[in-house]
């Protein structure tokens, strides 16, 4: 099992108000599921894939990543598992202004160490398969939202993590490149990648082969939309 969680809770306080985030969620993801997370805003699914992620750590519980215990170390060590780990993927792709569609793309590799010939090859084959060759020399403001996007996706798998986490990875994207993102994510998990995505979008989801279903910090449903080998 990649990821168990159980009584997972996570409380945010300030000086006047304590909000429960997540409360009590047990949750299981198999290596080589798609699992889409649904709820109204406000239902902890994004925080649910904060503390998954290693971005934010749990108030009480407990969370096993490949049957370790993570939630309780040190940022230090959480940071060296999310990097040989994990991709990310995020709505508003938060790619930096100043690098090239390339360097965005090679970033992963050089906090992980990669050599440069072995970074070079690995971008390059990303660059070809993401259909975005001819914009390697071009910044983001340059491309188009489905563009950006794509390079998102190429920067969160470059590492070629286990796990890939998408936060509406389509949400400001047109129906048609939505579709196009949705595809790839959908190859990579054929590839075995387990991605964990929180949509707002039932089409969307429905990529994955389980829908979890959150409200109030608590997974209420899930349903099975086809079994994953």
């Amino acid at each position: 099992m990649m990821i168990k969680t159980n009584k997972l809770v996570k409380i945010y306080q300030t000086d006047e108000v304590e909000t429960t985030a997540l409360n009590e969620v047990d949750l299981e993801i198999g290596e080589g599921e798609f699992v889409s997370v649904m709820g109204p805003s406000g239902c902890g699914k994004s925080t649910l894939l904060n503390v998954l992620g290693m971005i934010d750590s749990p108030s009480g519980g407990d969370y096993y990543f490949n049957g370790t215990e993570v939630g309780r170390l040190p940022e230090r060590k959480r940071s060296n598992i999310r990097k040989h780990n994990l991709g990310f993927v995020f709505q508003s792709f938060n790619l930096i202004d100043e690098l090239t569609v390339f360097e965005n793309i090679e970033l992963p590799m050089l906090y992980t160490k990669v050599p440069g010939p072995q970074r070079r090859k690995r971008v390059e084959e990303l660059l070809e398969g993401m259909n975005i060759m001819h914009r390697r020399n071009h910044f983001p403001q340059q491309l188009s939202g489905g563009q950006q996007q794509r390079v998102a996706v190429a920067r969160a798998v470059v590492n070629k993590p286990k796990l890939i986490l998408a936060d509406e990875p389509t949400g400001n994207l047109d129906s048609s490149n939505g579709e196009e993102v949705m595809k790839i994510l959908s190859s990579l998990n054929a590839e075995g990648t387990t991605i964990l995505m929180v949509t707002h979008s039932q089409y969307c989801a429905e990529f994955g082969n389980r829908i979890i279903r959150m409200l109030d910090g608590q997974v209420v449903t899930e349903n099975v939309v086809r079994q994953y080998l």
